[in-house]
């Protein structure tokens, strides 16, 4: 007969629970679920073998992280040996949660694991009655237990690869398209609206970002004169297209507007240039964010592509884990699942079509270039995710080589081999690695030579003491100042008694 012990993970520790009766339990699954709720009835079945503690919130934190990754800790380890050693050589089965860390501890401890059956529902009453079965526990102690594991947990994820600021990447390009989409929107709102006094400015003036300035500075057309061409030379860039604009106002078939409509106009113009002026502040900002944080992509790619490509994935660590296949349609599933469903041609690229590299390529060469670019993707990805120091030689090499590719194709230049590439690039990176510590030690030097002065000033007492000692006239930093106070204090001790 086979005994049934149930592994429960709480926030205070870990905690083993006998099933009396396992086989005859498991019989009656539908009355073991109604009665799950009742402790009463869920106690005379299940009773408390043995629990391991926390010593730390830190070891906690260790010990959960570590189970929610499918390892087992050494905590749960020693514990799991403690408690089966005791039982010797009989039969066991140890009721568990996560089938991966079940086949985790049956592997190390040698014990045999379920998952299934009875024990979900055992685990349930377990979690519903914990502060009961346990002695000395309450339900606010439980609670609070699980209320600062928990805030640690979320913490530590939340703060898991901090120095990569992929969530500013996603939001600064999800935020860069939403403002394309509207600055266009509100370019061809403004347009319409002084066309209707000023129709000839559109031909002379294509652009979105200078027409806006130029609605803003001209204003009402009939107060267009010659003092004004500077300004329209600083907007337009052109003394012809400035000319032009002078010559096109004194003759312009567009309707008269009152005071108040030209001043909404203008209102209205000003903010478009606004937005149109943070629009380029912002693309700046995702530049110096991708070059700190996916530097290879960056340089590979470009910036726009390779941060649609990490807000896509979700991250970059996600980014890293897809295969080429993955990257080259990322963006393109709806095509994708509609060629599968029918049976047609899949895609051949999603996002990565919007780089350079396939514009560039013939039609047929197309479907090759992406492919061979999204592996050049791939490999960049991982490179950024797991180099400690980001360095872009590997993105000027991969890039190198898809411009190599790109002459094959339509030339038939054969490219040099990938492996005397790589190592070129793993050599540069090395030396340019081996730059920056040097200078790196230089500063750590002159940040200890101060620190030391401090130390030296203060040492075998506070800096208080230092102080009182400096008062007092005293040198030494033997101890002896130390000595000295302790006869004061006592001769004071003896004034005061007398």
């Amino acid at each position: 007969m086979t005994n049934l012990y149930v592994l429960y993970e709480h926030a205070a520790g870990f905690s083993l629970f006998s099933v009396k009766e396992f086989e005859e339990v498991s019989m009656f699954l539908p009355q073991v679920e109604s009665s799950v709720t009742d402790i009463a009835k869920f106690n005379s079945i299940v009773k408390l073998a043995g629990f391991s503690p926390f010593k730390t919130a830190i070891a906690a934190l260790e010990n959960i992280n570590a189970i929610s990754e499918g390892i087992v800790p050494q905590d749960l380890l020693h514990f799991l040996d403690d408690f089966f050693a005791k039982l010797k050589k009989k039969k066991c089965t140890l009721g568990i949660a996560d089938a991966k860390l079940g086949a985790a501890i049956t592997e190390s401890v040698g014990v045999q694991c379920s998952h299934f059956g009875v024990v979900p529902e055992i685990l349930r009453g377990v979690r519903f009655h914990f502060a009961k079965l346990v002695k000395g526990f309450t339900d606010k102690s439980a609670g609070v237990a699980q209320l600062g594991l928990g805030h640690s947990y979320s913490r530590a994820k939340v703060k898991f690869n901090v120095h990569r600021s992929d969530n500013m990447i996603i939001q600064s390009i999800a935020l860069l398209d939403q403002l394309d989409k509207d600055v266009n929107t509100f370019s061809m709102r403004i347009r319409e609206w002084y066309s209707y006094h000023f129709p000839e400015l559109v031909k002379i003036v294509p652009d979105n970002y200078m027409f806006a300035k130029a609605a803003k500075f001209i204003k009402d057309r009939k107060d267009l004169t010659q003092d004004k061409l500077e300004g329209l030379e600083e907007i337009v860039m052109d003394s012809a297209k400035a000319q032009a604009i002078i010559d096109a106002g004194k003759m312009s078939m567009g309707m008269d507007i009152s005071i108040v409509d030209l001043m909404n106009i203008e209102l209205f113009a000003e903010r478009v240039v606004k937005l149109s002026e943070y629009r380029k502040k912002l693309s700046t900002y995702l530049h110096n964010k991708m070059n700190s944080v996916a530097p290879n992509l960056q340089s590979l790619i470009g910036d726009q592509v390779g941060a649609r490509l990490i807000s896509h994935a979700g991250s970059l660590t996600n980014l890293a884990k897809y295969p080429a296949s993955t990257v080259q349609i990322l963006g393109a599933e709806k095509a994708l699942f509609r060629a599968l469903k029918t049976r047609s041609n899949t895609p051949k690229y999603g996002l990565i079509y919007h780089s350079s590299f396939i514009g560039r390529a013939g039609l047929k060469n197309k479907g090759r270039i992406s492919r061979f670019l999204a592996n050049k993707c791939s490999i960049a990805s991982r490179i950024d995710c797991f180099l400690e120091q980001p360095t872009s030689v590997f993105g000027d090499t991969l890039k190198q080589q898809v411009e190599d590719r790109l002459k094959f194709y339509e030339s038939g230049d054969v490219p040099r081999k990938n492996i005397e590439v790589m190592k070129e690039a793993i050599e540069a990176a090395g030396q340019e690695v081996a730059s920056t510590p040097q200078t790196d030690k230089k500063k750590n030097k002159k940040k200890k030579r101060p620190a030391d002065a401090d130390t030296n000033g203060t040492s075998n007492g506070n800096g208080a003491a230092a102080l009182d000692e400096a008062d007092n006239g005293n040198g030494d930093a033997d101890g002896e100042p130390k000595k000295k106070k302790k006869k004061n204090k006592n001769k004071n001790k003896q004034a005061v008694e007398a």
